[in-house]
């Protein structure tokens, strides 16, 4: 399967660390060669990069290592296909525009019956049952709130109601952001962990690389990033639970939603 990568932080932060072993596994520690994409929220606007081929050996992956393009969100993804020809237009994220903001999706699993799913405003433009999904999630979204609801814990709360639909046809860990929030999903897989003061060494799992973020941070700064799989192999990462959507904001967690329970705010 694909695999995800996403930061929430509360100051402009560059991924590059966790960007540099998470490429790794696009075709060298692991088999994920179908493509690769990565998304940054950056004062106001939006920019993204994608390519159809091994990350391990992009010159465009390259340049995001080299280049610290520092955002407050960040959605990345590698393919290893299933659904759909390895090409640009079924490499992950996905975006499409509501309410005057792009929204960035990034899907890891596969579904079944996806075909069924019907669609509303929007409609795929490559042949992946991760596009559609998401052309059909965005639609259901749209339709409940046409413009933006003042209180956000609505919308939320539909979300999460239709990624469990979602994950009722097979695997569905999600990564979603609207420019504010970062949403992630999980279906089988998902940990993240959180980084502020007093910050220490972290080592790559996928790469020979080490940083201190002592020397890289201020005591105000607060970063989650989140993974498929734990980047780092000396830290703690917390794996989420089947069927629980998180909202992130500014490197923290805002509200929790679990297959069950009650809306947890925080």
């Amino acid at each position: 399967m694909c695999e995800l990568l996403g930061m929430s932080a509360n100051v402009p932060t560059d991924i590059c660390f966790s960007f540099t072993g998470f490429l790794r596994r696009g075709g060298d520690t692991g088999p994920h060669r179908d493509g690769w994409g990565i998304a940054f929220y950056e004062q106001g606007g939006y920019r993204e990069f994608r390519d159809p081929f091994p990350s391990v050996d992009s010159a465009i992956a390259r340049l995001i290592c080299d280049y610290p393009i520092k955002s407050n969100i960040v959605i990345s993804h590698i393919r290893q296909a299933n659904v759909g020809q390895v090409r640009l237009a079924n490499t992950h994220p996905f975006t499409r525009e509501m309410w005057g903001q792009p929204w960035c999706y990034a899907h890891n699993g596969q579904l079944e019956e996806w075909q069924a799913l019907p669609l509303s405003f929007y409609r795929p433009v490559g042949s992946t049952d991760s596009e559609h999904a998401f052309c059909w999630l965005m639609g259901e979204l749209r339709k409940c709130y046409p413009d933006p609801p003042e209180d956000r814990s609505g919308l939320w709360q539909r979300l999460h109601e239709l990624c469990e639909e979602l994950r009722r046809l097979g695997v569905f860990n999600l990564m979603l952001a609207d420019g504010e929030y970062l949403y992630t999903f999980c279906s089988t897989k998902l940990a993240h962990i959180t980084r502020r003061a007093p910050f220490g060494e972290a080592n790559l799992a996928d790469a020979e690389m080490v940083v201190n973020f002592a020397e890289h941070t201020t005591p105000n700064d607060v970063v989650s990033v989140l993974a498929t799989e734990p980047l780092t192999d000396n830290e703690e990462w917390v794996r989420m639970l089947p069927g629980e959507l998180l909202v992130w904001r500014d490197g923290v967690i805002v509200a929790r939603f679990v297959a069950g329970q009650d809306e947890s705010v925080v």
